[in-house]
């Protein structure tokens, strides 16, 4: 029995040593989330940010603008500050948070971006960080052909039903905002088809994904978008993108032919 009983032991020193050797999991997921779902706490603290979030195929500073950008599309206001904070820490700027906000503004309307404004003001006071003010780099020049295509589908498909929607359109949508050197233009496709999403608005996929691929974004990187977003628009909306997403790969495959 004493034989027996010293086995034991050794084997729970063993065991204890070899926990202690195993790096610790940073939780995430509040304690109450695992006092009322631990499921989701686990698929929090294993699957999200041990394992999504880690993925090499967005760095975690677009991660963290595409979160941003689908809490403040959905209007998801308890959620914006802790991923705000977590996104400046990850290297995004004040200026870009900002300009994100403005960006989703004309995406997912202004009561969305009013909310989000409230909630980023309260980290970037808690931060220390003063007003952030527009910058004064040159004005973003758009590819010209592609600009005067845009123009003339906009005219041609939105003029005849709503000239004063088309005229907004042609002068404040792309004519100012897409212009604005605040935030990259690679970026500001990043967070927008990450809007698109998340609101659940695919059948405006295909512009903007092929927008995004001309400003910089890779396909792989484009892909992760909703595989990510699956987490924080929920499965369905994740999925009605992937065939829409397959249409524009498939053609710009067809074109480097």
């Amino acid at each position: 029995m004493k034989k027996i009983a010293a086995s034991i032991a050794i084997s729970a020193l063993a065991a204890t040593g070899a926990e202690a050797q195993e790096p610790r999991r940073e939780r995430v997921a509040p304690a109450a989330v695992y006092e009322v779902a631990p499921g989701l706490g686990h698929f929090t603290d294993d699957v999200l940010f041990g394992e999504v979030w880690k993925r090499g195929e967005l760095p975690p500073r677009d991660r963290s603008l595409i979160t941003v950008a689908a809490l403040v599309s959905t209007g998801k206001a308890a959620q914006i500050g802790s991923h705000v904070a977590r996104a400046l820490d990850n290297g995004v700027k004040p200026e870009e948070i900002g300009e994100l906000i403005t960006q989703l503004a004309f995406y997912s309307g202004w009561p969305n971006a009013i909310s989000a404004v409230g909630e980023a003001k309260e980290v970037f006071d808690a931060r220390g960080i003063g007003a952030v003010a527009n910058s004064h780099a040159a004005r973003i020049e758009l590819d010209a052909a592609a600009e005067a295509a845009r123009v003339g589908t906009v005219n041609s498909a939105v003029g005849p039903t709503s000239p004063i929607l088309a005229e907004l359109t042609n002068r404040v949508l792309f004519g100012d905002l897409w212009r604005r050197p605040d935030l990259s233009p690679r970026d500001r496709s990043l967070v927008t088809i990450a809007a698109l999403i998340a609101v659940g608005q695919p059948e405006q996929l295909p512009f903007h994904a092929n927008r995004a691929m001309d400003n910089g974004l890779t396909q792989a990187e484009t892909a992760e978008i909703p595989a990510h977003l699956g987490f924080y628009a929920g499965w369905p909306r994740a999925m009605s993108a992937i065939p829409v997403l397959e249409k524009v790969f498939a053609s710009r495959r067809e074109e480097q032919r």
